[in-house]
This record gives structure tokens, sequence and C-alpha cells, in this order.
């Protein structure tokens, strides 16, 4: 930056000067106290601050909140170590809220500290809008009436919460229209059926944040669920139109056809009147064995449907299932990802245990011509899939729609440029005749995860 520039960006005012330091570090915002006189003071009005305290000390942090002359905060984000520091983190987050701080975010860091409970005060906040904390160390138990009357969004990671909490919690946000619980534990039951305005639900769980095993969510317009081999119930959820679910990779060991009729196909049910459907590759694994174990499948009335799998012969029956019984698709979305899924090892193993896979019959030859998951991952790191192995599993999916207009393939890691281009020909002699519009798109991958095995 030269002279002129400097003084050009200097002349401008106020608050153009506090949106453009809102922007970055208040660490490096700082920085431009000593550009000059005239920047000497303007950090110290940026209605933002966000602090990452990894790298610097209690005592620093003090005197730049002391110094901090804004009389309101827009926006609080801490990040910082939990250990020695609880006594200053209650102050700071004093600070935030006497600020008026209409978002607020808290990342803890710290296995030496397990359970912190934040000051009473906290739970009373009638400005905060955007609440975000990102913890494996708090214990979200207020024993006092909590009074979020502004909040509309609230994002949990890694927090103990209990059943109670919850119910305590969500009875003081009378506006919230956002809640995700990213790996959350020791709650059961999600009841959000006292929450009118909650349009938006976003859930992690695990084997080990195991999180609710029902869902009450009858208002609920969005919901993106990634959840584990363990049951989770949606009771309510009629008021769903958009719905993304996936499973994390889960032990095929402990596996039963209860699992398979109770958290998959069942879940599928509850999405009946659903519109907009994203579905992973492990969940599509677990409908291609319901397929094969001929569970009866539910009918359904997407009609914009999103593939996120790889193009593996283990999804195929579940994609194929999937495709027969939702008759009013109009589009389709193929988003070939790089992903953890269950090896093919594993299915035929449990397949072999229900007398289904006596010499590979369970996969049908036309599905024999898709790659194993080990194929696909030696075509992701060394060498590229041929165009043909594309089209023929687009192809193979137009066979099973009815009344599609449109399908766009997002393609990562597959065909190198000239394979691509004899790709693209091939989808335009489907689309005449299919009479279906057909976009292919090519992404690239980064790396590939270790967790295919």
């Amino acid at each position: 930056m030269n002279g002129d520039d400097l003084d050009y960006i200097s002349s401008l005012p106020d608050a153009i000067l506090h949106l453009i330091l809102s922007s970055v570090p208040t660490k490096s915002a700082i920085r431009t106290s000593a550009l000059s006189k005239r920047w000497r003071h303007v950090w110290s009005e940026t209605p933002s601050l966000s602090i990452d305290s990894h790298r610097v000390v209690t005592r620093s942090i003090n005197k730049t909140l002391s110094i901090f002359s804004s009389p309101k905060v827009s926006s609080f984000h801490l990040r910082t170590s939990l250990a020695n520091r609880i006594q200053h983190v209650d102050t700071w987050i004093e600070f935030a809220i006497n600020r008026h701080a209409e978002k607020l975010s808290l990342e803890f860091r710290d296995t030496r500290v397990r359970d912190y409970d934040f000051p009473d005060g906290f739970y009373s906040n009638s400005t905060v809008k955007q609440l975000l904390i990102d913890s494996g160390s708090v214990v979200m138990n207020p024993k006092c009436n909590v009074s979020w009357t502004s909040l509309k969004s609230l994002s949990l990671s890694y927090c103990k919460l209990s059943d109670n909490a919850l119910v305590k919690i969500l009875s003081g946000c009378p506006v919230l229209e956002s809640l995700e619980l990213m790996f959350c534990d020791e709650f059961r039951c999600l009841d959000l059926s006292g929450s009118p305005r909650l349009m938006r639900l976003e859930m992690d769980r695990s084997d080990w944040f195991l999180g609710p095993t029902e869902i009450v969510a009858p208002h609920v317009r969005c919901l993106r669920l990634r959840h584990s081999r363990l049951p989770c119930r949606l009771v309510d959820v009629s008021c769903l139109n958009e719905a993304n679910l996936n499973i994390y990779f889960c032990d095929l060991g402990t596996l039963t056809g209860d699992f398979l009729q109770g958290n998959v196909v069942k879940m599928l049910a509850k999405l009946q009147n659903v519109e907009k459907l994203t579905v992973g590759a492990t969940f599509l694994q677990m409908l291609s064995l319901a397929a094969l174990c001929d569970v009866r499948f539910p009918t359904l009335k997407v009609e914009y449907l999103t593939l996120e799998t790889m193009i593996v012969r283990s999804v195929v029956p579940g994609i194929t299932k999937l495709l027969q019984n939702s008759p009013g698709l109009r589009k389709l979305t193929i988003h070939t990802v790089k992903c953890s899924i269950i090896s093919e090892a594993h299915l035929n193993s449990y397949l072999r245990s229900h007398s289904l896979n006596q010499q590979r019959q369970c996969w049908r030859s036309k599905d024999m011509a898709f790659p194993g998951s080990m194929e696909t991952i030696s075509m992701l790191v060394g060498k590229y899939a041929e165009s043909n192995l594309v089209a023929s599993f687009v192809e193979r999916l137009l066979r099973n729609t009815r009344s599609l207009e449109t399908m766009v393939v997002l393609l990562v890691g597959y065909l190198d440029a000239s394979g691509f281009e004899e790709l693209v020909g091939m989808a335009t002699r489907l689309s005449l005749k299919r009479n279906v519009f057909i976009s292919i798109k090519q992404c690239h991958v980064k790396s590939v995860s270790n967790a295919f095995s």
C-alpha cells in the first residue's frame, strides 16, 4: 500500500473503516493504530471483536477490552482455553453481554477442563440473536430461567445437554428459527413442539455422542440429520419439505434387521411429504441392504433429489428403489463425493449371514458392472474412471425414473479432459433418447479419506 492509497482509505468515514476492520481479527485491527494519528482509536470503536487467546496472554485481552470504547458490539467471537482462565472467561462473556452483542460465538478447546458452567447472567440476555458454542468442556445446565428473547439462531457443538436443560433453554427462546446440535451428549428426547417459529434443524450424532433417540419437530421445514447406527425415531416432522440424511460409518457386526426397518426405511416413511431430499452414500448403502432384504419402501412425493455418493455397486439397489418410489421426481442431482463408506467386504459378510449372498447373487449382474469400494478408491487416487462407466451409471438411473425433467451430474475426481468431453457427448445423446435435460459438470478432489476399509 502506497501513501496515496493510505490517504484515500484514511479519508473514508469512520463507519466505512469500522466495517473494514470488522472483517479482520481484532489483533490485526489493533495494529492499524500505528499507521497515523487518524487511525489511533478507530479500531476501538469498531462494533466487532474477534479474539483468539490461544496465543495471547490474559493480561493483553483485559487491556484490549478496557480500551474498547464502542458502546455496542454487533459481533463478539472468543476462542480460548479454559485452563486457569475461567474467571477471566466469565468476565469476557459478561463484557459481550453488557455491550449488547447480537452475535456471540464462543469456542473453548481444552481437555484439562471437563465441566464448565456458564454464569447465571449468561442465560439472561435480551439482545443476542445468534449464539454459537463449540466446546467439549461446556455443560449447558442453567440453574435459573433462560431468557434469550431475541435469539433466532442457536448452534451447540460437543456440549453436554440434559433433557431438562434443553427444555429450559427452548422455553426461553420464543423466536428461535434455527437450531444446530452437533455431537451433543446426554439428552435423549428432542421435543420442539413448543417452538412454533423453529423452521430449521441440523443435528449430527455418532456412537460416541449419542444424542436423542426420538425427534418431535412438528414445525420444522428443513432437516439435516447425520446419525449413527443407534436408533433415532422421527416422531413428528409433519411440516417438513426439505431433508438431508446420512449415516456415519457403522459397524455391520451389530447391524440388525430392526435397524434397516426402523432407522432407515421407517425414517423415509416419515418424509413422505418432503419435496427436496438429499441422501448420503452410507444411507444409500443401508437402503441397498434393505432392498436386498425385501424390506418394503414407502412412496415419496420428492420432486428434487440429490445423491451425494461415489459410483459403487453397493449404492445402486438403494438408489434404484428410491427412484422407483419417487414417481413425481422432476430433478435429480448426482454429486460424486469423496466420503467414508462401508466396504463391500463388510456388506457381503452381512448378506451372507442372512443367506442372501450365495455366489454373489445378491449383487445383480447389471450391478456388477460398477466398481466395488476399493476399486473406486484406486480410481480416485491413481487413475480416472472411464466415461462409459459414468454414462452407464447415468443411464441406469434414468431407466428407473418416470417424470424426470433434469439431471445434473457433478463429478469429483473422475475423468480427464478428453474423457469429460466424451462423456458430455454421451450425455447429449442420452438427453435426446430419454427426453431429459442432462448437465455434466466437473469439480476437483484434493485428497481421499483413509476411512475406506
